[in-house]
């Protein structure tokens, strides 16, 4: 555990001197705000689902999810536009050559990553604060493939974290302001909550690995929290064994304020660490 605990230090202070190079000052003043940060542009590094689990989705999930959405008003929600993924860390930057520093910055991927989609589950960024909240399926917290997941998870944050030129406008204002002091303390050193970080020589995890179905800002009411509950044990009973899969490659992608990818730029190969450029569908460097 120690000589783990040390290498990821080691990792993540290289990659993080490499990246504070190349990044534009830090500005943390929006925490001092009441409302959300002005959204210019966020990057992220993501898991894209594979076919075969968004095949499984499609089939008994996201029809009838999409038509409780309209029966509840939330037209937005239901026609949000996403790639279906799992996070690895989302970052603010208004310079669009961010996501090529992220490529150059990127720490080498692991292999494969064979993990289980179970439990769905609503969540709110910040109990209190209204809005953004999301409706999640989970990745279940045990195996290999979930262990190099948090692993990479630090890694990534501390070589990726300093490329940012703030918090991320969705943890800032009334997010922010109902946080607990653990959260506004990821939120101020590394521009999001919910990463694993280094700390006196050991890993500090606060990553929670999931697949997002829902995406939010309508205020949280009484009538969403219980339709959300609803919801959630609906579809735990038609999928009460999850859904097993490899992760075969990361991207990097550009998202919404809320989480939703709205556009895949690099993709990089879990198998071979290859590279594409999406655009062209042409490998980076050849």
């Amino acid at each position: 555990m120690i000589k783990r605990a040390f290498h990821l230090a080691a990792l993540g202070l290289f990659a993080t001197s490499f990246a504070a190079q190349a990044a534009a000052p830090i500005d943390n003043s929006a925490l001092d705000k009441p409302e959300f940060r002005a959204h210019k542009a966020t990057y992220g590094v993501v898991y894209r689902l594979p076919q075969d689990v968004n095949a499984i989705l499609d089939a008994k999930i996201t029809g009838t999810l999409k038509q409780d959405l309209l029966a509840l008003g939330l037209k937005t929600e239901a026609e949000t536009p996403n790639m279906p993924h799992v996070t690895v860390v989302h970052i603010h930057s208004a310079d669009p050559e961010t996501p090529a520093r992220m490529l150059r910055t990127l720490p080498k991927p692991p292999a494969p990553l064979q993990v289980t989609l179970k439990t769905f589950y609503p969540t709110e960024a910040a109990k209190g604060a209204g809005h953004p909240w999301w409706l999640d399926l989970a990745v279940v917290k045990s195996g290999q493939g979930f262990e190099d997941m948090m692993r990479y998870n630090t890694v990534a944050t501390a070589a990726l974290a300093p490329l940012r030129d703030g918090p991320l406008p969705r943890v800032t204002g009334p997010v922010y302001a109902k946080m607990g002091d653990a959260g506004k303390n990821l939120v101020k050193t590394m521009g999001v909550s919910g990463v694993n970080i280094m700390q006196d020589g050991k890993e500090v995890r606060a990553h929670n690995p999931h697949t997002t179905l829902v995406y939010s800002m309508a205020i949280y009411d009484t009538r969403l929290q219980d339709a959300m509950k609803q919801e959630s044990d609906k579809f735990n009973a038609v999928l009460p064994d999850g859904i097993n899969t490899t992760f075969k490659d990361v991207s990097i992608v550009e998202i919404g304020f809320a989480g939703n990818v709205v556009r895949e730029i690099y993709r990089v190969s879990l198998e071979d660490g290859s590279v594409i450029d999406v655009a062209t569908g042409k490998k980076v460097g050849s």
